[in-house]
């Protein structure tokens, strides 16, 4: 009898141990290489040669994935769990984890490129920080026409004079979703991984040819548009499925830790559009009003700097949405920055800070001005003992961190904590799409020419402005050779990186609360906004690192008349947030 229950008891344990797995089913991963003929692309690379006999390099592989599906052996598809997936060759994203597949022996595996009608027609703010969809990780989301860009690829080449002008074909809208299926050269039934080669030579020739001269350097996928169509039947043949392997990679997310929260907090209410992509805003460093409160407390005390007269707010002015209005800001001594300061609103949407990206957090960026011998000039050394020094502080440090310590690492989060709940999204024109406010005839123009494209080979005569300055946010966050006139000592976010290719880039400012926050650029070349949308319409220097949304431009800019030109200007003044004009 013992014998029998000790069998019963094994076999249940048995039983818990598979049954969990059997309901689970098995996870399969997707590696996708990008390649070009079959081996790894080699980003901002001016070495490939198209059917045309184009040299051309590429800059920006971007795309969205969705509907992933398996056919078993006998014919049936079946839905994996993973529904939605953003890559980037440039991100270096090329994985995707399918989980809890259900149990069968699979012969094929099929997936869309882009997104069904009712999903890339839904609000995008829904999607939270790190969904694959939100616009903000992403940057593929149209906010001007709703729906997402399906696939974005751009570039640069050299025309058959050897002048440089740069491609960008932005594959959407519904009737482009484009669905890919790959047989399986043998069964799958369990963890695996499959590698895939997204080859970009295929995607551009076979089996239709694209030559950037004759056929166009630029689509939208306008209905409709002999570019789309050619990409639409290319990406059939660019996706192969090149290997099977029994193994997947390890998972290597550790849970993140809130850094010595205080015993009694309050939560701070972090505010703003509803329109807004979800901020990933830190895990480690939760928002609370102690925190945001001494943040506020040490950006307005000059005790930061080396002779107690340079603030944070010294450089950084309310008036000027916490920008300056000086191209070169005043430090210690008289001493003048290097650059333009930067307006410190929306940095929530940020993750990486300073004109050429070198801060990677914005707790980080906000010390480095304290040792800056040109700004503040001071050491965190010393501005820990004169803050230890201080009793009002000491009581502050205290209610806003568990230990009470005052450390760099804490003056940084403090300081962090202050910076994300600045937030601006309540402008004439954020009041004009709620219905609250009206454009001028003058103002809505503008607004149209922002909006839209300038190309002519579909009869789009816009101001282009949408591509980096785009979405809710009015920037995409990233960095690009706008082709300003270049000055040696300064290369930009090659500094960061020690790219070439990278030279002449600088982060995008948001163009919210513009009519406040010059004088433009990051030298701050420009004194008015005119100037700036002269720069766009003739001034543009024509280089192999110019960003290809201009460089697809005739060469020195947009051929914009005098009345484009004013209402641009007008439109830009409707951006301002009363928040700060005061």
């Amino acid at each position: 009898m013992q014998t029998v229950i000790r069998q019963t008891l094994a076999f249940i344990r048995y039983a818990m141990c598979i049954l969990p797995a059997l309901a689970h089913g098995f996870d399969l991963d997707l590696h996708i290489r990008h390649t070009l003929n079959g081996k790894p692309l080699l980003l901002d690379s001016l070495r490939y040669t198209n059917t045309a006999g184009e040299r051309f390099s590429i800059s920006r592989v971007s795309y969205i994935l969705s509907q992933f599906e398996l056919q078993t052996t006998s014919g049936q598809w079946i839905s994996a769990q993973k529904t939605y997936a953003y890559l980037d060759a440039a991100k270096r994203r090329d994985q995707v984890n399918l989980t809890g597949i259900e149990a069968n022996d699979y012969r094929a595996i099929r997936f869309s490129i882009g997104l069904d009608p009712a999903v890339n027609h839904s609000d995008p703010a829904q999607y939270a920080a790190n969904h694959p969809l939100n616009p903000n990780l992403n940057n593929l989301h149209w906010d001007w026409q709703t729906g997402y860009i399906f696939l974005a690829l751009e570039g640069s080449y050299r025309k058959a004079d050897q002048s440089f002008s740069g491609f960008v074909y932005h594959f959407a809208n519904d009737p482009q979703r484009t669905t890919i299926t790959l047989s399986l050269p043998k069964d799958v039934s369990s963890d695996g991984a499959l590698k895939i080669d997204f080859d970009l030579a295929a995607l551009l020739n076979s089996p239709n040819p694209i030559a950037f001269a004759s056929d166009g350097a630029s689509s939208h996928s306008r209905k409709g548009d002999p570019i789309a169509t050619k990409l639409k039947a290319n990406l059939q043949t660019a996706f192969q499925l090149k290997r099977i392997l029994g193994n997947r990679a390890a998972s290597t997310e550790t849970p993140i830790a809130p850094i010595d929260l205080p015993n009694r907090l309050t939560p701070y209410p972090f505010k703003m559009s509803s329109r807004f992509p979800r901020p990933d805003l830190p895990r480690d460093n939760p928002l609370i009003t102690e925190r945001v409160e001494l943040g506020k407390k040490l950006f307005h005390d000059p005790i930061l700097s080396a002779d107690n007269t340079i603030s944070c707010a010294s450089c950084h002015k309310e008036p000027h949405a916490l920008s300056d209005n000086l191209p070169h800001s005043v430090g210690i001594n008289g001493q003048l920055s290097r650059r333009h300061s930067m307006p410190l609103f929306n940095l929530a949407w940020k993750d990486r800070f300073f004109w050429d990206g070198r801060a990677p957090s914005l707790r980080a960026q906000a010390l480095i001005p304290i040792e800056d011998p040109t700004e503040m000039g001071e050491s965190l050394l010393n501005v820990i003992k004169k803050l230890q020094a201080d009793a009002e502080y000491t009581t502050v440090f205290t209610q806003a961190f568990d230990s009470g310590a005052i450390t760099a690492e804490n003056i940084g989060l403090a300081l962090e904590s202050f910076l994300l709940s600045e937030t601006s999204y309540n402008s004439k024109f954020d009041q004009a799409i709620a219905g609250t406010a009206t454009l001028s005839a003058e103002e809505q123009r503008g607004l149209e020419l922002f909006m839209t494209e300038f190309e002519p080979r579909s009869k789009q005569y816009g101001a282009d402005c949408f591509h980096c300055h785009g979405g809710a946010l009015l920037t995409d966050n990233r960095f690009h050779d706008n082709g300003l006139e270049s000055i040696a000592e300064d290369r930009g976010l090659a500094e960061t990186t020690g790219k070439s290719s990278d030279q002449n880039k600088f982060s995008t400012p948001s163009l919210r609360n513009v009519a406040l926050t010059a004088p433009y650029m990051h030298d701050g070349r420009f004194a008015t906004l005119e100037q700036v949308v002269e720069h766009y319409s003739t001034g543009i220097v024509i280089r192999e690192t110019l960003d290809p949304n201009l460089a697809k431009h005739p060469h020195g800019g947009l051929p914009l008349n005098t009345e484009d030109k004013t209402a641009l200007v007008a439109f830009l003044k409707t951006l301002t947030d009363p928040k700060y004009a005061r």
